[in-house]
């Protein structure tokens, strides 16, 4: 069964729109022209940059821009463009189109040509290559204005430009599956927990996500609903993919529990399929007539591309599928999280994260055991998971959290590493972290920023990523990484609360 929902993100597209007016003449606009499709093609051609530049005519005047602007958001494939000034493009020609702009914008300081031609430079090349005072004035409007946009400046032939540009595409696309993403909630969130809390109308304004919940007995009637032969089916790639312990083999004592797994994905994935949803929550506390609690069925889907929050997170699924998006195409995945136990031995401290079943397999390279073990909690059958150890190497684990008048993200650069020693009396899917920049600085200031518990891991995609899709959002982004130290990070947060409020308005 192939049901992956990470999509091939060449299938969208950034506009490159360049800046010019008609006072130039014919001539230099039609050099304008031929560089600033150089400069598209430099940037479409880069392997890195995972969606496709798409060039349109040089922009000479207020209604041009606009009715660029007005299709650009019109045009479902579009997930944001990047403005050049080549030459000076008065900005107040760009008020109009940039007001009406709906997509995360790019700004791109660049020019045409890296090094000065010394002995050659006269003024006509002075007056075609003048985006070094065109951005500028570029850049004012969009200060003026108030706009979010990312700041790029350099070469199109510098890598680290390229990245730059990469990254901000990955968290377009990131924003535009958040624009489009429907959520299905089975159950409510767990009870008393304060920070799977949250305002699903704000979310909406603010990410543009559909948060709605479904009884959990309209899952049950799609998993009653999947064929023996479907069932059949599915438990024969399970034997294929994964390591399975004898007792769930098809001669085993307990295979009638790995096939009750196989009916649990078979009814969610048709369920979700059926309704367009690319997220989900559950609830261990609100199972209905389900025989096990999804373990199996959540981690296969995760690392198909569909968001999860455990225990009615809705906030945690949102921010799975983004990075699930954000990462298409990359080694590496993103899986729900959760930090739940410490190694303090001074100078070796380490974070275990785990969950009770729900860590996608996208994170480890290794082949999963497929295992069943009791579950001390929600009172069903006993759960059939995969088991696996996150790969080592570099990682970001990212909180989503709603702090009244805004949208707080926490991120912590870590690193992955192996285990000390085997913990075979732990069959669950869980990563091992030493976080930046020390575990000490890192947990004071994930306490202060009041950081949820609940996270995502992305072995993907970076913070860099993070940052520019906070951006487009327009939420609050705290990074914790080798840089942190707590004295500046707790004037961040009293600067941060102060900003957003007044940033609200009356």
């Amino acid at each position: 069964m192939t049901g992956s929902i990470i999509p091939n993100l060449k299938t969208k597209s950034v506009w490159f729109l360049t800046g010019s007016q008609d006072l130039y003449g014919a001539e230099t606009l039609r050099q304008v022209a031929e560089q600033s499709q150089e400069v598209a093609a430099s940037l479409g051609a880069a392997n890195t940059i995972p969606v496709t530049v798409e060039w349109k005519p040089v922009l000479k005047s207020s209604d041009a821009i606009r009715r660029a602007m007005i299709e650009a958001n019109s045009d479902d494939s579009v997930i944001g463009v990047i403005t050049w000034m080549h030459t000076f493009s008065p900005s107040k020609m760009w008020i109009h189109g940039l007001g009406v702009l709906s997509k995360p914008l790019l700004h791109l300081h660049t020019q045409a040509n890296v090094a000065l031609p010394w002995d050659e430079i006269d003024f006509d090349f002075m007056n075609l290559n003048q985006a070094a005072h065109g951005d500028r004035e570029h850049g004012y409007i969009l200060s003026r204005m108030n706009l979010a946009r990312k700041t790029v400046v350099g070469h199109v032939s510098n890598p680290a430009v390229v990245t730059q540009v990469a990254n901000w595409a990955r968290a377009a696309a990131g924003w535009d599956a958040a624009q489009n993403l429907k959520l299905a909630r089975f159950g409510d969130n767990m009870r008393y927990v304060a920070v799977t809390e949250g305002d699903k109308t704000e979310a909406e304004i603010r990410f543009g996500v559909q948060v709605n919940t479904w009884g959990v007995n309209e899952l049950v009637e799609a998993v009653d609903a999947a064929t023996e032969s479907a069932i059949d089916d599915l438990v024969d790639e399970y034997l294929t993919s994964y390591d399975v312990v004898p007792e769930l083999l098809k001669d085993g004592a307990r295979h009638q529990s790995l096939r009750d797994g196989a009916a649990i994905e078979l009814g969610l994935r048709s369920f979700l399929e059926g309704g367009g949803f690319g997220a989900f929550t559950t609830s261990f506390e609100d199972l209905g007539s389900l025989k096990q609690l999804p373990g199996l069925a959540v981690q296969r889907l995760m690392a198909d591309g569909y968001g999860f929050g455990a225990e009615g997170d809705w906030k945690t699924a949102i921010l799975v599928r983004v990075a699930n998006v954000m990462g298409a195409g990359l080694p590496g995945g993103a899986s729900l999280m959760e930090d739940y136990t410490y190694h303090l031995t001074p100078g070796q401290e380490k974070i275990l994260g785990a969950h009770m079943l729900e860590v996608s397999p996208s994170l480890t390279t290794a082949r999963p055991s497929l295992q069943i073990h009791p579950l001390g909690i929600g009172g069903k059958d006993d759960p059939v998971r995969l088991v696996f150890t996150a790969d080592s190497g570099p990682a970001v684990v990212v909180a989503l959290s709603d702090m009244r008048d805004r949208f707080r993200l926490v991120a912590n650069v870590v690193d992955n590493v192996p285990l000390d020693a085997p913990m075979p009396r732990l069959p669950v899917g869980h990563a091992v972290w030493k976080p930046q920049p020390d575990f000490a600085t890192s947990a004071a200031a994930w306490l202060t920023a009041g950081a949820a518990h609940h996270t995502v891991m992305s072995t993907a995609v970076g913070v860099d990523v993070f940052r520019d899709w906070a951006e487009m959002a327009g939420a609050e982004l705290l990074v914790i990484d080798e840089h942190t130290t707590l004295r500046e990070f707790h004037k961040e947060v009293r600067w941060n609360a102060a900003y957003f409020r007044l940033a609200q308005g009356l």
